[in-house]
């Protein structure tokens, strides 16, 4: 039992976020992220949060359980290769699909990495479902955006969630909701992991 628990705490459970149904004194349905005082009859409903979505924040970055040994093999195969620090792809992964491998976010990406269809085809990832292929897309398209933004975290983060062209158009992070809240959890996460690992 104690060695279940051990190894429990190394595997972060994914994060979910709640949306609460419920029928107002007036008969109108209403949908919301906070729990209704005062109504007894309501539903519940848990969804990922998709590193697309911002209405994650509260999530407390700097106390969810960090995973440093699921997909050791794989991730250090893809730093190697692609000179991509093992803790930024440990951070990516955790921002992104929490490390569900067969993650699968509204707007259409999957995988451990959550790589879009068009992008899948670009790195030539047959299965974006597949641990090993998706770290391999996902770290070498990680790698192109560091190198197309001078090793700057930030802003490769940024380029991560939002494109490249988005950067540029900006000349920094885009003033993007989402984007501006992924480079904040991705920073959070790759100093932590750094700690971890170090």
């Amino acid at each position: 039992m104690a060695a279940f628990l051990a190894i429990s705490l190394l595997v972060p459970a994914p994060v979910f976020a709640e949306v609460y149904k419920y029928v107002d004194e007036n008969g109108l349905v209403n949908y919301t992220n906070i729990k209704p005082e005062g109504v007894r009859d309501y539903t519940t409903f848990s969804f990922p949060c998709y590193a697309s979505d911002p209405k994650c924040r509260d999530v407390d970055w700097e106390k969810v359980p960090l995973n440093t040994a699921e997909f050791a093999d794989e991730i250090a195969t893809a730093a190697s290769r692609y000179s991509v620090d093992e803790s930024l792809i440990r951070a990516i992964i955790h921002a992104e699909s929490a490390y569900q491998a067969d993650a699968q976010s509204p707007k259409g990406a999957q995988g451990l990495m959550q790589l879009m269809p068009a992008m899948q085809k670009e790195l030539q990832v047959e299965n974006p479902f597949d641990p090993e292929s998706n770290i391999e897309g996902g770290t070498y398209h990680l790698s192109q955006v560091l190198h197309q933004n001078d090793g700057d975290i930030e802003l490769a983060a940024a380029a991560y969630n939002a494109g490249q062209g988005a950067v540029q158009k900006w000349a920094g992070v885009p003033p993007y909701e989402e984007t501006r809240e992924y480079v904040r959890r991705i920073q959070i996460l790759y100093r932590r992991y750094q700690r971890a690992d170090s």
